[in-house]
C-alpha cells in the first residue's frame, strides 16, 4: 500500500510539472515559414523574438477561456496534492481521499475543456505556415488530460484501503 501512495504522489506531482510546463510554455502549434521555426501558444507567437499572439476578436474569448482553464487545472492540481498530504495524515481509514480524487477529477475536466477549446479553435491558426503541427505542450496537457483522471479515480479507489 505504501509503494501505491508512493507511486501516485509521483505522478501526481508529475502531472502538477507537466501542467506548469504545457501552460507556460509556447510550443502549442508549430510551424515553418522563410524566416524559421514558428510556434504559437496560449500566451505568445514565437519567431525569432516572441510576440503577442494575434487573435481576432471572435477567437479572443476561446483563447482566454483555453488560459483560465489552464490555470485552474494547475490550482485544483496543487490544491490535490496539499489535501493528498494532508488526509493521508489526518483521516482515518475508509474515509480518505473522497476530497482529493474529487478535486482531482476537476482538474482533469478543466484540462479537457481547455484542450477541446483549443483543439476546436485554434488548429489551423498556422495553416499559412509550412508543415503545421502541435507541439510538445499540447501533447503534454492530453498527458497531464490521462494522468489527472487515473489519479482521480485511484484515489477514490484507495479511500476504502
Amino acid at each position: 500500500m505504501l509503494v501505491l501512495l508512493a507511486g501516485i504522489f509521483v505522478v501526481h506531482i508529475a502531472t502538477v510539472i507537466m501542467l506548469f510546463v504545457s501552460t507556460i510554455a509556447n510550443v502549442w502549434m508549430v510551424g515553418s515559414s522563410t524566416t524559421g521555426t514558428i510556434s504559437s501558444g496560449l500566451w505568445l507567437l514565437c519567431n525569432r523574438t516572441c510576440n503577442t499572439l494575434p487573435v481576432s476578436s471572435s477567437d479572443e474569448a476561446s483563447l482566454r477561456a483555453t488560459q483560465a482553464f489552464m490555470i485552474l487545472s494547475i490550482i485544483f492540481s496543487v490544491i490535490a496534492l496539499a489535501m493528498f498530504i494532508v488526509q493521508l495524515f489526518t483521516l482515518e481509514k475508509g474515509k480518505r481521499f473522497y476530497i482529493t480524487g474529487a478535486i482531482m477529477l476537476v482538474c482533469w475536466m478543466c484540462i479537457l475543456i481547455a484542450v477541446s477549446i483549443y483543439t476546436a479553435r485554434f488548429t489551423g491558426i498556422m495553416r499559412d505556415f509550412e508543415r503545421p503541427h502541435h507541439g510538445y505542450c499540447f501533447i503534454l496537457a492530453w498527458i497531464c488530460f490521462c494522468f489527472s483522471f487515473i489519479i482521480g479515480i485511484l484515489y477514490l479507489v484507495l479511500r476504502k484501503k
